[in-house]
């Protein structure tokens, strides 16, 4: 039964596009990944769209450390997203700006404090997409040789998040007066010390910023483990999924649903959002022709070390016959549980060889790929909506700006003519035009 309501849709920003041999791509900047222009129009294109958001993701290492990956790649030459995200902010007037940061590596006050930092700017459009570190090249730039444990990961990120938002409930939304006749600038009876004493994590507060606009920026999580369904159940007001079928996205939603409803929480508190790479052609051998061209851009050194990061160095694909069938059953390593499950199932449901499988990997990273014209990249969107496989979707352009221009010019309207995309914005934060309540002040209720 078709829905009433309308999708959800971000852009997954990126220096070139998603595909691997992006960057190589003719109409693709050489410096995107340094230039904030090439990003703030990116952003603009997708607000002028009424994208709900722009989402950068992150991670804190070079993601290779075999130099035959890290000559063929551009993304180990990009900004860190909370820094570039400040300015966008300046730059857009609507669109939602979504900052990965993880809780691994950062420090709960430091990150609470540049989160609401953001909000104010942007007034009120900041998002935190929470992540647990899942690259092992991260681990000894922070002084560890191995990353925690993928649990232990998720119970300091449980506690970091909680940390984070007591420090949001600092002060009361009108504790700061500002009142210069009687020289009263903060009211400290609405001032509220955290004192939180945990198994990670000790923080006295206050924060030194005003309540961010939004209450929280609103929390994004992309986890598909188990215990990461489970985080986001209990935390997360968007989930970021990576989910190649409409069967597999179906399974999630409902299984994510149901955890986040057992919990108390309201079905449209908590949005899935899956991401797709929509490769768009007049025809269908067009488009096919557009991942072809890509795909010869990217050395087979590239696409290896790529599957080898997504795939948790499950096995040495440097010494595999590559033409072997990918077994049935490869032993779960601590990286990046969720997307090593997405990608071996897939394998096995569709019975790849180790060369197809790391070409996959190459292309989409586990994400659902709609290679058509306008209207079939739109059937398939839709049907994951009306199926409740999706509430809306993170849109990756396998190139940027070419492919996100013409998703916007060709597909979008489909979307609109359909009655399943908005044509503008119907609030100023990014809760609101997502349709998430302002949380209240915890502390405030409680004194």
């Amino acid at each position: 039964m078709a829905r009433t309501e309308e999708m959800k849709l971000g852009l997954f920003l990126s220096e070139a596009g998603y595909h691997d041999g992006a960057w190589r791509d003719p109409s693709v900047p050489t410096n995107g990944g340094v230039d904030v222009n090439h990003y703030a129009h990116l952003a603009t294109l997708a607000q002028a769209a009424a994208f709900h958001f722009v989402f950068l993701a992150d991670h804190l290492s070079v993601a290779e450390l075999d130099h035959a990956s890290i000559t063929r790649v551009s993304r180990n030459d990009a900004f860190e997203p909370i820094t570039l995200l400040s300015s966008l902010s300046s730059r857009t007037q609507h669109i939602g700006l979504v900052a990965t940061a993880t809780t691994t590596y950062h420090q709960p006050y430091h990150l609470a404090r540049m989160l609401a930092s953001l909000d104010h700017l942007s007034q009120g459009r900041a998002a935190w997409n929470i992540v647990t570190s899942g690259i092992k090249f991260e681990a000894s730039n922070f002084g560890d040789h191995e990353l925690p444990d993928h649990d232990a990961r998720y119970a300091r990120a449980r506690e970091f998040v909680e940390v984070v938002k007591g420090l949001w409930d600092s002060w009361d939304d009108d504790a700061f007066i500002r009142d210069k006749r009687n020289g009263i600038y903060a009211d400290t009876t609405k001032l509220h010390l955290l004192n939180h004493r945990g198994n990670y994590f000790s923080v006295r507060g206050p924060l030194n910023i005003a309540r961010p606009p939004q209450g929280y920026p609103v929390l994004v999580q992309a986890g598909a483990s188990e215990a990461g369904i489970r985080f986001g159940a209990e935390l997360g007001e968007v989930m970021f999924t990576a989910e190649p079928s409409l069967e597999h996205g179906r399974q999630y939603y409902a299984t994510f649903k149901d955890k986040a409803r057992a919990l108390g929480r309201e079905d449209d508190q908590v949005v899935v959002m899956p991401g797709i790479i929509p490769i768009v052609g007049n025809t269908n051998q067009e488009a096919s022709d557009k991942l072809k061209r890509l795909q010869s851009y990217t050395h087979l050194d590239v696409q290896i070390g790529t599957a080898d990061r997504w795939l948790g160095s499950v096995i040495d694909l440097h010494s595999v016959d590559l033409d072997s069938f990918v077994p049935d059953s490869l032993p779960q390593t601590n990286f990046i549980q969720s997307r090593q499950k997405v990608l071996l199932d897939l394998a096995a449901r569709r019975k790849l060889t180790w060369r197809e499988l790391i070409r996959v990997v190459s292309d989409s990273r586990g994400h659902l790929m709609a290679i058509g014209t306008p209207d079939e990249i739109a059937d398939v969107m839709v049907e994951m909506f009306d199926q409740r496989a999706a509430d809306g979707f993170n849109v990756i352009p396998a190139t940027a700006p070419g492919e996100l221009k013409d998703f916007v010019e060709l597909v979008v309207p489909v979307l609109r003519r359909r009655g399943k995309f908005r044509s503008g914005y119907s609030g100023q934060t990014l809760r609101e035009n997502l349709g998430l309540k302002r949380p209240l002040n915890r502390s405030a209720r409680a004194s």
